[in-house]
């Protein structure tokens, strides 16, 4: 894996969101410790899908050779932006929201492997150094932002369509 800035910084949320994920995913029996945490995990997700489109896939798109790959990711993060609305409809004590939990960390899951094995190495191998470091600028300056955007407008809210 490369060591610039904008890929260790987005592993780093990957981590951190596979460990929400395992902890959401072992939660029983307590639904006002699920309604917490899971509201943790949508705003950490959200915030991180938000910069990473700004920073990393804004810059993929410009460039013809990694445009498919970050039309695809974008795309997975409208998908499972879309699962998190659904589960905040759902009572969260329900077998209906389990299954559908575990449908959407499967499907995100496989998109964060998916970018560190795939997606990361692809941009790193085309993109200049100067431009890992402003992406890595953007992304550090946007992400704070984004979580404030995702406070005031969750999953299927017009303004984070």
């Amino acid at each position: 894996m490369t060591t610039a800035q904008i890929y260790r910084d987005l592993k780093a949320d990957h981590d951190k969101q596979r460990a929400m994920l395992k902890s959401l995913g072992e939660l029983r029996g307590d639904t006002d410790k699920r309604k917490q945490l899971f509201e943790e995990f949508r705003l950490e997700l959200q915030s991180h899908a938000a910069a990473e489109e700004e920073s990393l896939y804004a810059v993929m798109l410009g460039k013809p050779d990694l445009r498919d790959d970050a039309r695809h990711s974008v795309a997975e993060h409208k998908e499972v932006d879309d699962l998190l609305g659904e589960l905040m409809d759902i009572d969260f004590g329900s077998d209906e929201w389990e299954s559908k939990f575990f449908h959407m960390r499967h499907r995100y899951e496989h998109h964060i492997e998916e970018e560190e094995e795939e997606m990361f190495p692809a941009a790193d191998a085309a993109l200049d150094d100067k431009v890992e470091a402003e992406m890595a600028d953007t992304y550090e300056e946007r992400k704070p932002k984004e979580l404030e955007l995702a406070r005031d407008n969750p999953p299927g809210s017009d303004e984070r369509d």
